[in-house]
């Protein structure tokens, strides 16, 4: 797919409402930055706004008022002003910009405010972006896309966004300084949909090769990106040298101090240069020096050390020596550095990140010079068991998505209350910030929405007035019905207890007689039944709200929600089944989970977030030749699949329960199972199963095929007509759910 129909297509996404397509090139010089970003969301009305910089004060604040018939807007940078007027938006013309769905009906006479409005954020940073985020849902954006989102960053208050993109770029200008060759690169660079992983030194290659072409557009798409950052305010943090090397460096440089790691197993080897190797410094002086002259700086550098991967020891003072070599190349390129640190470790590896470790790798570093990003911190709070990091900065963040998956899932009493706990704690030591840390984006956008909203205060959020503000912004009326079933919502899907991250539908796993895989995890942390209540009040309301963008969205994820949960039972039947060695019930409940399944696509076929079809043809538009479009493809397939190669044990990690996927992935692949189990009834074999279905996974991994664009059909008549079909057959099939075991 070309450029202009990739910019046609964009129009058709829902986040695209931000501007209805018509975002102005403010190039040419006649609008200012905040005016520009007002005439992009509001084309219509942005005449009816005035803008006012002040930035006298260092904190961040705005102020919104009615003068005649025009609404001002002041405040102490674009961000500010921004955040202004999606105050104004949500708070006085009751509407909302998300994702999933927007809402920007407004009257003609836009609503006046009734005096003088002020707010003042006690958060110095607001950060935003996980390395993960770049592919689970980034990969392939263009600038209209990014366009879009750094829009809505600065809508939603954002100031510190991670900024990674065209890093490799970089690093193919500092190793071609060296005389590295392609075919020395080649082997390093990763395929686009794995640079995170690639920029962690979590593995080298995989996906590749990586032409010149991409580096190329991503250095100047990232040059774009930075500009709008900074013209809003923002303080990109840039990535800085933590060590990872091509396999090749020994060729170059054959006394350097290397260590191989492995993560997981999965991949080769990666190498790793000793910190105290006088090159580690060199390096990370000329990368930096590099970045900074193609994409300037704010001084802010992000570096994760052994992410995911341990250190070779656990002695305090080789971390401390570790950390001062890291910190020390990055002052030696930038006096200013500030090292933000993802506090990730501190969770994944908590065994072997004890107290004594978390601090010799921190003290190291003075305590006005690093950031540390509690990174999962409405999971579990680092903070409180390191003594608030030991001095350091740090930023309360809510990480909520893992793989980019979309169940609805989250903490939303623990984000509603806790950065404002924590603020006023006087053990929370220098918390500076709040930010969002997630995995993967456009999934439940009540977190979103809640979680930003906690910038510009500092009391907890009363999450019943909070949830009465947000159905009247995306629904277009506050109901009775709609009150009860977001009431049924946080007690359900949004309770966040018991699981980590949101549960999966047994759909999207590898097809087994068990009631789990590992990375299709379907323990929920709340009885299926329970949901039923809040879908029957959704369809209830479709008379009222079914012209709103957001209610059709939600209509949509909860009725597939409900479906994703039913296909447990309904697979445990199937299981029963086969073990009580009726073939009349095998088939009876295998055929109604793959009419399950066909129904399920049809309904995610008529909303553009639930598409597989844009995520290939964005991949492939970045292919300036079949081979380069083919690599890519492939990158967009497997990612959400395998993950990896055929036998990688992360398959199902990143999974997207979205159109196209059902049917030509989870269904032919359920298909086969049923096939297979029949053929062999009484002695089927579930590893020469998972053997042989790994084949045909990796063959549609490397397949080419172009998957709709477009939505189809009717989101509120599909969803009624499977809510006649299935709400009565749910609660039988549930009751009868044996326990199981997850032994995970």
């Amino acid at each position: 797919m070309g450029k202009i129909s990739k910019s046609l297509l964009m129009c058709l996404i829902l986040v695209s409402s931000l501007a209805g397509c018509k975002y102005k090139d403010i190039s040419d010089g006649k609008s200012s930055p905040e005016e520009a970003i007002i005439e992009r969301i509001l084309p219509d009305y942005a005449s009816n706004f005035i803008v006012e910089l002040d930035s006298t004060l260092d904190t961040d604040w705005f102020e919104i008022e009615s003068k005649d018939d025009k609404i001002v807007l002041r405040g102490n940078n674009g961000g500010s002003i921004a955040s202004a007027l999606y105050y104004y938006l949500k708070e006085y013309a009751h509407c909302q910009i998300t994702w999933n769905g927007t809402n920007l009906k407004l009257p003609k006479q836009l609503p006046k405010v009734p005096e003088l409005m002020h707010k003042k954020t006690p958060y110095e940073y607001r950060y935003y972006l996980n390395y993960c985020t770049f592919n689970y849902s980034m990969s392939w954006w263009d600038w209209e896309r990014w366009e879009k989102e750094i829009d809505w960053m600065a809508l939603h208050g954002i100031n510190m966004p991670l900024a990674i993109t065209g890093q490799e770029y970089i690093w193919d200008e500092v190793y071609r300084s060296y005389g590295f060759s392609d075919e020395d690169l080649d082997s390093f660079f990763s395929g686009p949909s794995y640079f995170s992983w690639f920029w962690m030194g979590n593995l080298d290659a995989w996906g590749g090769p990586l032409p010149m072409s991409w580096k190329e557009s991503h250095r100047d798409l990232q040059k774009m990106i930075l500009k709008r950052e900074r013209e809003l305010g923002m303080k990109p943090v840039l990535p800085a040298f933590t060590g990872h090397v091509p396999a090749s460096f020994k060729k170059f440089f054959p006394k350097a101090n290397l260590k191989q790691t492995n993560w997981g197993n999965d991949f080769e080897d990666t190498y790793i240069l000793d910190a105290n190797d006088p090159l580690f410094a060199e390096i990370g002086k000329k990368f930096l020096e590099t970045q900074s002259r193609i994409y300037g700086t704010d001084h802010l550098y992000s570096a994760d050390t052994f992410n995911e991967n341990e250190p070779p020891s656990n002695d305090p003072e080789y971390l401390s020596a570790l950390s001062s070599k890291v910190f020390e190349g990055m002052k030696s390129a930038d006096p200013e550095a500030i090292w933000v640190m993802q506090g990730w470790l501190f969770y994944s590896h908590r065994e072997f990140w004890k107290a004594p470790q978390i601090k010799g790798l921190l003290d190291a570093v003075p305590d006005d010079r690093m950031i540390i990003l509690d990174l999962a911190t409405e999971i579990e709070p680092v903070w409180k068991r390191t003594e608030s990091f030991y001095g350091k900065q740090w930023i309360w963040n809510m990480l909520h998505n893992f793989g980019g998956n979309i169940s609805m899932f989250g903490r939303i009493e623990t984000v509603a209350a806790e950065p404002a706990k924590a603020l006023a704690d006087s053990n929370a030591g220098k918390m500076a910030g709040i930010g969002l840390t997630m995995e993967g984006i456009e999934q439940n956008p009540v977190l979103y929405e809640l979680m930003t909203d906690n910038t510009w205060r500092d009391t907890p959020i009363d999450l019943n007035d909070w949830l009465k503000k947000y159905i009247r912004n995306r629904y277009g009326k506050q109901t009775e019905n709609l009150i009860e079933a977001w009431s049924i919502l946080v007690k359900t899907v949004y309770n966040g207890k018991e699981i980590r991250d949101g549960a999966e539908s047994v759909i999207v796993a590898r097809p087994t007689f068990d009631g789990y895989r590992r990375w299709a995890r379907t323990k929920l942390n709340y009885a299926p039944e329970d949901l039923l209540p809040a879908w029957d009040l959704f369809i209830k309301s479709i008379p009222e709200c079914d012209t709103y963008d957001g209610f059709q969205y939600d209509l949509v994820d909860l009725t597939r929600q409900v479906l994703a949960n039913y296909a447990l039972p309904l697979q445990q039947e199937f299981a029963r089944a086969y073990q009580n060695d009726d073939r009349v019930a095998f088939e009876k409940y295998s055929s109604e989970f793959i009419e399950l399944i066909e129904d399920m696509d049809r309904l995610l076929a008529t909303r553009q977030d639930f598409l597989l079809g844009p995520w290939i043809a964005d991949a492939r538009s970045w292919g300036n030749s079949e081979s380069e479009k083919a690599v890519y493809e492939q990158n967009a397939r497997d990612l959400i699949t395998l993950w990896g190669d055929a036998g990688n044990r992360l398959h199902e990690y990143a999974n997207r329960q979205w159109s196209g996927v059902f049917t030509d992935f989870y269904k032919p692949r359920w298909e086969y199972f049923f096939k297979d189990v029949n053929s062999n009834w009484g002695h089927f074999d579930q590893q020469a199963f998972d053997d042989e279905i790994k084949t045909w996974e990796w063959e549609w991994v490397n397949s080419r095929k172009d998957y709709p664009i477009v939505p189809q059909g009717s989101s509120t008549a599909i969803a009624k007509e499977l809510f006649e079909k299935y709400n009565k057959r749910i609660i039988p099939l549930t009751k009868r759910l044996p326990e199981i075991k997850y032994n995970y």
